[in-house]
């Protein structure tokens, strides 16, 4: 990891979402933070969950540094990211003065600009030797009906892929909102479709829920373990080639743009001191 910051008197804290019922939903937030920790970029470096321990709201006594930063390991602004963690941690914007310490709320990591190339090395990487020009890009995510901004992520990278004219078509599909990962037959046209799950972990959306809606499995956790159906590419389906990725959050380069959040954060907001 390749990165020029150095914040030796400062604290990050790196925030997941967690599960209580599938433990590989936390291991790559764990795994980005134990990367940067190797790098001695930060003081301290540590994780809090909404769904695991340690929790939101241990967060800031495992740190004892004057300057925290925190980077919500979320694909989208939504709920979690400006109600959740907001009110579980007491912060007022971003930035918070309590206690005798300054706190740095980031942006969350999908909405860093670095997304665009992580997208597509994971789609080169799950397909190689796919012309990309005969082949279709599906970026999927969740989605919900409940919170508009929710599938905003995924709308702006189709978006700037598309504009790279790289591939021969961009869609973005959701599990919860239209247009729903189920059509992916009739939303693509190309003989060749790559998905690459816009999510943060391989949790059971990926390895169980989005492989039943796509039809490479019939039914949840048909695979004979969870990465296999990660390994089966490609798989054949109506008369076409499916290429099926791990999520993008598992990326090894992730760890990198954890950094840079807190980078553009200094960028946006130079007037913030240490001071409290």
């Amino acid at each position: 990891m390749a990165v020029m910051l150095k914040k030796p008197d400062s604290a990050l804290i790196v925030l997941g979402h967690g599960s209580t019922v599938n433990p590989d939903s936390s291991a790559p937030t764990f795994l980005h933070a134990d990367t940067i920790r190797r790098e001695g970029i930060f003081r301290e470096v540590e994780c809090a969950f909404w769904k695991e321990e340690p929790s939101y709201r241990q967060a800031l006594d495992m740190v004892d540094s004057a300057e925290v930063y925190i980077v919500p390991n979320f694909i989208s602004e939504g709920y979690f990211t400006q109600k959740i963690i907001p009110r579980e941690l007491g912060l007022e914007g971003a930035v918070t003065r309590a206690r005798g310490r300054v706190l740095k709320y980031c942006e969350p990591v999908g909405n860093h600009a670095g997304m665009t190339e992580l997208l597509l090395h994971r789609a080169r990487e799950v397909a190689p030797g796919v012309r990309p020009e005969a082949a279709s890009l599906v970026i999927v995510g969740h989605g919900t009906s409940l919170n508009e901004n929710s599938g905003l992520a995924v709308k702006e990278q189709v978006g700037r892929i598309a504009g790279r004219k790289e591939y021969g078509e961009v869609r973005g599909m959701f599990m919860e909102e239209a247009p729903f990962v189920t059509d992916w037959q009739t939303q693509t046209t190309l003989p060749s479709v790559i998905v690459v799950p816009f999510f943060v972990s391989d949790g059971l959306h990926s390895y169980e829920d989005i492989p039943v809606l796509l039809g490479i499995e019939q039914e949840a956790g048909a695979a004979g373990s969870r990465a296999e159906v990660f390994r089966r590419n490609p798989y054949e389906v109506g008369g076409r080639r499916l290429y099926y990725s791990s999520a993008i959050g598992t990326d090894p380069l992730f760890a990198s743009v954890i950094v840079d959040q807190v980078a553009s954060f200094d960028a946006d907001h130079p007037e913030a001191s240490s001071a409290a």
